[in-house]
């Protein structure tokens, strides 16, 4: 018999781990492109913070290798959300085709509330970074550009 996938633990691991990829990974395995890319893209992000705290916010590199790992934060966060809130029946069809697509089935996928919680979690997590990521962004912008004015001024 084969595993049966879980979508608690699927949505959990975006949850708790959002960017590492462990989800793609727990779904696909190791075969999982998307979950490579989210944990290259998670160190390209953490490289990139490095590099603008060493720089005092003014590499341009630290910025784009942040974006990347801030792209792959919320690309796993909006997974756990797509994912969570799928229909039982198509996540079954998708994920455990092995098991009858019978909903009266114990080894049906029946999501709880738990699953539920994740989403809602992912969905406040992610809207908060993401408005805290904007912040910080376009404070820095605009500080850069009072800066190159003063330049431009004296």
């Amino acid at each position: 018999m084969q595993n049966r996938n879980s979508k608690l633990i699927f949505s959990a691991l975006g949850l708790f781990f959002p960017g590492t990829g462990l989800n793609c990974f727990y779904l696909l395995g190791m075969r999982s492109l998307w979950g490579v890319a989210h944990l290259i893209a998670l160190i390209g992000g953490l490289a990139g913070w490095w590099l603008l705290h060493y720089y005092a916010m003014s590499s341009a590199a630290g910025w784009v290798l942040l974006l990347l790992g801030f792209i792959s934060l919320e690309a796993s966060w909006l997974t756990t959300i797509v994912f969570g809130l799928r229909k039982d029946e198509l996540w079954d069809a998708q994920f455990n085709p092995h098991i009858q697509l019978n909903s009266q089935s114990e080894l049906a996928t029946k999501s709880g509330w738990l699953t539920v919680l994740c989403v809602i979690f992912s969905l406040i997590i992610g809207a908060g970074v993401m408005m805290t990521f904007f912040a910080i962004t376009f404070e820095q912008f605009f500080i850069s550009q009072l800066e190159a004015a003063k330049q431009l001024s004296q």
